[in-house]
């Protein structure tokens, strides 16, 4: 198999789709007796951009206790890229992915393999089961490590910064599979409710981050990059300065307001309740009137089905005694006649 031509030039950033996230997942739920799954990414590469479209399994094993011992189907590998290939000329093999969570030690070895198909091949550590909050996606890409002690160079890995990014068509795909798995049972109230919750330790989490990094800073354990000090001095330049009189006031009326609104809100739904409880009085009250009635219309109607059937088996009894006393007076009749 031909190696494709791969640019040379320095990737400044990853950017991996959604539909990749979706294929990793679902290779990760199917092989449940591995701690970890590998295959390789597909995508294309625009101005030191990669962008990572696409990818597909690869079968993987390896000794969970000798890290030198490892199996990858690059024969399975080279036969389903040459199927995507034909669907989809333009997304060649960019690098591979397995799901971590972290770097293992011979990642590098599975990193030389995939290099004979990408020589600027790119690890992508795809955390299936994502504990913290935050981008699932850890890049990489290796380089060679130059020691000053004279020693042969070595190689290692560098991160590279990642993002999540899809077209229009993906967007739209994701909004409606998010939609289809939103659970009914809950209400919108508790969705807004979590959603803020986990943006709030999402930012708590980004504001730790910050603080440790001014830390070592300030410690010289890093160096100062000009850069991000100014980018955090126009975060802090958007923070509103809570000592200013007229802040204080807004806030104050946006708090009362909203106190406000959640008051009359508790009386409604006392209304509401109460207006509730005596519908269901009202027609609970209706329910037993309406089934009284028809109890006694039943009764009536079998007491007066009753009493038909004795008026008619009264007249049945008198006229079986007027007939019989018809008879008899006949047989008189008929014994006087013969007599005579």
């Amino acid at each position: 198999m031909t190696t494709p031509a791969i640019p040379t030039f320095e990737i400044k950033r990853v950017v991996v789709h959604p539909l990749v996230l979706l294929s990793v997942v679902d290779h990760f739920n199917r092989i449940k007796n591995q701690r970890r799954v590998v295959g390789v990414l597909l995508g294309s590469w625009r101005q030191g951009i990669l962008d990572i479209a696409n990818s597909f399994a690869v079968p993987f094993d390896e000794d969970d206790k000798d890290n030198s011992v490892w199996f990858l189907d690059h024969d399975y590998l080279e036969n389903m890229y040459g199927m995507f290939k034909k669907v989809n000329a333009r997304e060649k093999i960019v690098g591979w992915y397995h799901t971590g969570p972290k770097l293992h030690q011979n990642d590098i070895q599975v990193n030389e393999l995939i290099r004979k198909y990408c020589p600027n091949s790119v690890l992508v550590i795809i955390d299936a089961k994502p504990k913290e909050i935050g981008l699932p996606t850890e890049a990489y890409i290796a380089v060679e490590e130059v020691h000053d002690d004279g020693t042969p160079t070595s190689k290692t890995f560098e991160h590279i910064p990642s993002e999540m990014g899809a077209e229009e068509a993906e967007e739209v795909g994701v909004e409606h599979l998010l939609r289809d798995i939103k659970d009914t049972s809950v209400g919108t109230l508790s969705q807004r409710i979590t959603a803020q919750v986990l943006g709030l330790k999402g930012l708590h989490s980004q504001i730790e981050n910050i603080s440790s990094y001014l830390q070592k800073v300030n410690k010289g354990e890093l160096p100062v990059n000009h850069t991000i000090i100014y980018q955090l001095q126009d975060v802090f330049n958007l923070l509103p300065d809570v000592n200013v009189s007229e802040f204080i006031r807004s806030l104050t009326v946006k708090t009362n307001d909203q106190m406000l609104v959640v008051y009359l809100a508790s009386l409604i739904r006392s209304v509401v309740a109460l207006h509730t409880l005596i519908d269901n009085k009202v027609q609970n009250r209706d329910l037993e009137k309406q089934e009284g009635k028809e109890k006694k219309e039943d009764k009536e109607k079998k007491d007066k089905d009753k009493n038909d059937k004795t008026n008619d088996k009264t007249k049945d009894d008198k006229d079986d005694k007027s007939a019989d006393k018809k008879k008899d007076d006949k047989t008189k009749d008929t014994k006087k006649d013969s007599k005579k």
